[in-house]
């Protein structure tokens, strides 16, 4: 790992085995929750949950297909606007 000179003090660089690295793995874990927050908000994740709902109430019909499962939603969702902006 090397070191640099800044202003009056020395710096070291970034290195794969070094402590700066961690703060860029949680840089890259809090994007990642950043990135599920909004996939969350935006409705994204909806068939993950639903398909997670499904194996908890061991329901004895398959789930529907990905096509199916936002069809349903949407066409739901058109018959009864609840709160939308649009």
């Amino acid at each position: 790992m090397g070191r640099f000179r800044q202003g009056n003090r020395q710096v070291r660089a970034l290195g794969v085995d070094g402590q700066p690295m961690n703060l860029l793995r949680s840089a890259g874990r809090g994007l990642g929750s950043v990135n599920s927050f909004l996939k969350g908000v935006l409705g994204e994740d909806s068939y993950e949950k639903y398909l997670d709902h499904h194996r908890a109430t061991n329901c004895a019909t398959e789930p529907m297909t990905v096509k199916e499962f936002w069809r349903e939603k949407t066409d739901r969702q058109d018959a009864n606007p609840e709160g939308r902006c649009c």
